[in-house]
């Protein structure tokens, strides 16, 4: 956002092929220019849901998550319009999904309100957020890989870096689902803050 702020954000839109393709990129070019302007997760929210509302014939939508971080501070606001629950792990301890009410996905209905979460990140804290391609992964069986199953994933690697640390839980994720057909993205980002 600034030299001193980061925003942190993922989404998915609800469609698949080139006019969801084309809707989240306007998505993320509307939340990128929007977060540079200032104001809070919840603000910002507000704004894109109205304009991605103007004129959306094809009823998609966007889950998001936003978060914005002072990097000097730790300290945080963040928004989530309908996405996954974040995980956050402290320094030494495992990794945990924060879990709080959802606000409505972006772009369903215009002149919606978002809520504002303020958390802080200590020294060696970790931010992991996801898209809902990861616990909905699915096997022959039809059982979905599910929200347990990532946070015991993480907590049994948690000594992993953090890029081979996601790459292990995609594998992961491949190999539960085997050889049945995939229906959703699967997209990992994942943050530890390190006070300057």
């Amino acid at each position: 956002v600034d030299e001193t702020h980061l925003a942190v954000v993922i989404g998915d839109v609800s469609d698949k092929g080139v006019p969801a393709a084309l809707f989240m990129m306007t998505t993320k070019t509307l939340v990128r220019a929007r977060t540079r302007q200032g104001g809070t997760p919840a603000e910002i929210l507000r704004d894109v849901n109205d304009r991605l509302c103007e004129g959306n014939g094809s009823g998609m939508f966007v889950t998001v998550y936003l978060a914005v971080i002072d990097l000097a501070t730790g300290r945080g606001l963040a928004a989530n319009a309908g996405h996954e629950h974040p995980v956050l792990r402290r320094a030494g301890g495992d990794f945990e999904h924060v879990r709080y009410r959802h606000d409505p996905m972006l772009a369903a209905m215009p002149s919606l309100d978002y809520a504002d979460r303020e958390f802080e990140l200590r020294p060696g804290d970790t931010l992991l957020v996801y898209t809902d391609g990861v616990p909905e992964a699915s096997n022959v069986h039809k059982a979905f890989y599910g929200q347990d199953r990532i946070t015991a994933f993480l907590n049994a690697h948690r000594d992993l870096p953090l890029e081979p640390l996601l790459k292990a839980l995609r594998e992961d994720v491949a190999a539960f689902a085997g050889a049945a057909p995939q229906f959703d993205d699967i997209t990992l980002l994942a943050i530890t803050y390190n006070k300057k």
